[in-house]
């Protein structure tokens, strides 16, 4: 019978537990969901709406619906990059109308050019994202209370600059941003969020300061031991997301011709809507703006085609609150897998 080896101290050495058991099964449900499970979805999608309905297929709707995704694309990169560090920009919705309205406010009221007052309009979202950051990492709040005090603070300042009025007309030159097409479908603002689209990818995926977002994102403290400097980036990356929201909204006023404080209601929950559902984890340190894309562009279809097919506006509501929840079921799923 073999007996159990002694150490030099004369202690009985315990024998080498086994390893454990690999949960194949789980596994391969976790990468199945966590990396093909969005993409299938949309397919999915087309494919049912395709044949409820015979005009979601034709080429206008389509074109229709990638003009509907580009403001929320162009917020939910900003969203994006919040979330892989483990934080929340429930601003973002209320940033977009205020820079809408600061660029209203200055080309109409002020008679500035409409060029230096998208510019004015960028910066202050910038600057609300700024605030964000100091809120978060200079002043300890939580991203959830701090991004929500802020997009009540830029909601109403959106109201009190016009007193709650909106602004309608804008030079041909700018609303031709969001309606001339080129090439027989692509107008510029769609042209720039995928300009948008492919510089975040390549920042996220092969620049070390994308890199160090992950990082955060797995744990902030580790990430400050390795010499990231965890507090600037955080600040940064609310500043970008505030600056995306800002270019969001100047893209909107294109579209609507107008500038109006009420417009971006509900955009932040489609926005993080969107990146969870692209398999991003509320955790931190996992997403990419190519799930993201695809969480967009579900959030559209599903728009879309439930408006097609006659859904009430308060049913597709519902209907978008059940994908937000199987998208975290999802993620939780793969998270135990891996």
């Amino acid at each position: 019978m073999a007996t159990p080896q002694t150490t030099k101290e004369g202690a009985a050495a315990q024998p080498a537990a086994p390893a454990p058991a690999v949960r194949r099964g789980a596994s391969w449900a976790g990468k199945l969901i966590g990396v093909q499970g969005p993409l299938i979805g949309l397919v999915a999608l087309c494919i049912v709406f395709s044949l409820t309905t015979g005009a979601f297929l034709s080429f206008r709707n389509l074109l229709n619906v990638l003009d509907q995704v580009t403001v929320l694309g162009i917020l939910s990169i900003g969203m994006t990059l919040v979330i892989i560090i483990a934080g929340i920009d429930l601003s973002v919705g209320s940033v977009l109308a205020f820079s809408m309205m600061i660029l209203g406010w200055l080309s109409h009221d002020w008679n500035l050019p409409l060029v230096v007052a998208i510019v004015i309009a960028l910066l202050a979202g910038a600057l609300c994202g700024w605030a964000n950051g100091l809120l978060v990492t200079r002043a300890r709040l939580p991203a959830f209370i701090a991004t929500l005090s802020m997009m009540t603070i830029a909601r109403g300042l959106a109201n009190i600059i016009t007193d709650g009025r909106q602004i309608v007309g804008y030079p041909d030159w700018f609303d031709s941003f969001a309606t001339r097409r080129y090439f027989g479908f692509l107008s510029l603002t769609v042209a720039l969020a995928i300009v948008l689209v492919i510089v975040s990818w390549i920042f996220l995926r092969y620049r070390s300061a994308g890199r160090a977002l992950y990082a955060i994102g797995g744990s902030a403290e580790v990430a400050r031991l390795a010499g990231i400097r965890v507090r600037n980036v955080t600040t940064w990356v609310y500043v970008a997301s505030g600056l995306l929201s800002g270019l969001a909204g100047i893209v909107l006023a294109s579209r609507l011709d107008s500038s109006q404080p009420s417009a971006g209601l509900g955009y932040e929950l489609d926005a993080i809507a969107a990146v969870v559902i692209g398999g991003a984890s509320l955790s931190g340190g996992v997403g990419g703006i190519g799930g993201t894309v695809v969480g967009v562009l579900i959030i559209g279809v599903l728009h879309n085609g439930l408006n097609l097919t006659g859904v009430s506006p308060f049913i597709q509501q519902v209907v978008i609150g059940v994908v937000i929840a199987l998208a975290v079921s999802s993620d939780t799923l793969r998270r135990r897998g891996s």
